[in-house]
């Protein structure tokens, strides 16, 4: 493997690592905590949210640094403070105190979208492909955090789902560190000289178009992440609740197969969790080569439709019917992924590109943290069939919305060239 696909891999491998972190928590409160703490699911939320809320808030200052300071050098501090916050948190013996480690892993983990997709759409071209490849690495550390922590749950504690992905996240920093210490030292001491005032401002009809692009874009990539997080997040426990049967009978299936041994439902629920956000994921890879073909209009409403008709099927549902129509909603919910930044890349200058995806995340990681409390709210109130509604209306109004998006996006060579 050359460097440069080591350097695609190392920030694949920090996607993973990203969404891993943000959602341990969601697999152990479900499974472990609400019974060993005392406490109830939606009062375990709570702990969780403003960890969110500083993966979301703390994005635009990490953008800021790495265009000013260095790129690379942000990801090495990404990769060890994540580690590191994340050991600290698996020690932790209170609610109070696993608040407080949740909100250092969300301040560390806000470093990777602004800083990791500037870089990836900055140094490779493809960026439709590269985004959804990436894309798929940080799904697969969604479906990652169901299993790991399933599985430790089950053959050690919920304290080791936290400890050691840390210690791993350490080690990769110093891998990082060590691949890139050169182009480190190269960015910090290179001026890059500002070109904004070398070309004439854009027309006004570039700046109108521009500006609704831009609406579009910040207004779906809120209503986005509450689909997301609605299902990355509460996805264990709509399996804890639906899959009992399902979850029991593979269970007695793998002791008859492997022999005499416990009962292992919550790392088949984690399993369960895992094949699904895995298998979505591929969603991103076949919605990143159609975003390079086709453009994101049509794209982003095919999107919304899949996910309007399986939120609108799983109501009702358990067992086999209830992991298949997950299955496809959770399609529509990674495919939406990569779409908005694809329409970042695609716009934005590059020497402010990561403070541009900063000022997106905020934005997304916001919504996501609002969304918590909501979603606890409905879960109490009504339970998941409410919810599964609410988020039809969601795909609605998303589709709706990218209906009035241009055929063709704005980008600063166009703007350039217009300017001439």
């Amino acid at each position: 493997m050359d460097r440069d696909r080591t350097y695609f891999f190392l920030l694949n491998i920090g996607h993973f690592m990203d969404h891993l972190f943000t959602l341990v928590f969601a697999t152990v409160a479900a499974l472990v905590l609400y019974r060993e703490w005392g406490l109830g699911y939606a009062e375990l939320i709570a702990y969780a949210t403003p960890g969110f809320f500083a993966f979301g808030v703390f994005s635009l200052p990490a953008g800021w640094i790495a265009d000013k300071w260095t790129r690379d050098g942000m990801m090495c501090v990404f990769f060890i403070g994540i580690g590191l916050a994340s050991i600290a948190t698996g020690f932790t013996e209170t609610p109070l105190q696993i608040g407080i480690g949740l909100f250092v892993i969300g301040m560390f983990a806000a470093i990777y979208h602004p800083v990791g997709l500037a870089i990836v759409t900055t140094k490779w071209r493809n960026t439709g492909m590269r985004i959804a490849a990436n894309g798929v690495w940080g799904n697969l550390g969604v479906a990652s955090a169901a299993l790991i922590a399933g599985y430790l749950i089950d053959h050690g504690s919920w304290r080791m789902a936290f400890i050691i992905p840390g210690c791993v996240s350490i080690v990769l920093g110093f891998a990082y560190m060590a691949l890139r210490w050169d182009g480190i030292h190269a960015e910090r001491t290179a001026t890059i000289a500002p070109d904004a005032g070398s070309v004439a401002p854009p027309s006004a009809s570039y700046r109108s178009l521009l500006l609704r692009v831009s609406i579009i874009v910040f207004f779906t990539t809120a209503v986005s992440s509450v689909i997301f997080q609605a299902t990355t997040f509460a996805l264990p426990k709509i399996f804890d609740e639906r899959l009992q049967g399902l979850a029991a009978e593979l269970s007695a299936w793998i002791q008859n197969v492997a022999g005499a041994g416990q009962s292992d439902v919550a790392t088949v629920i984690g399993s369960l969790a895992f094949i699904v956000f895995a298998v979505a994921s591929i969603a991103q890879l076949v919605v990143g080569s159609m975003l390079d073909r086709f453009g994101p209009r049509h794209v982003f409403m095919v999107v919304a439709t899949i996910q309007l008709i399986f939120f609108m099927a799983m109501p009702g549902l358990r067992d086999g019917m209830a992991l298949a129509v997950a299955l496809c909603f959770m399609l529509g919910a990674f495919g939406q992924i990569p779409i908005n930044d694809y329409m970042i890349g695609k716009t934005a200058s590059g020497a402010y590109r990561a403070r541009i995806y900063g000022v997106r995340y905020v934005v997304s990681f916001t919504a996501l943290a609002t969304s918590l409390p909501f979603i606890a709210f409905v879960y109490q109130t009504w339970g998941f069939d409410t919810l599964f509604r609410i988020l039809a209306g969601a795909a609605i109004v998303i589709f709706c919305a990218v209906t009035i998006l241009p055929r063709k996006l704005p980008t600063p060579e166009v703007a350039a060239e217009a300017a001439e």
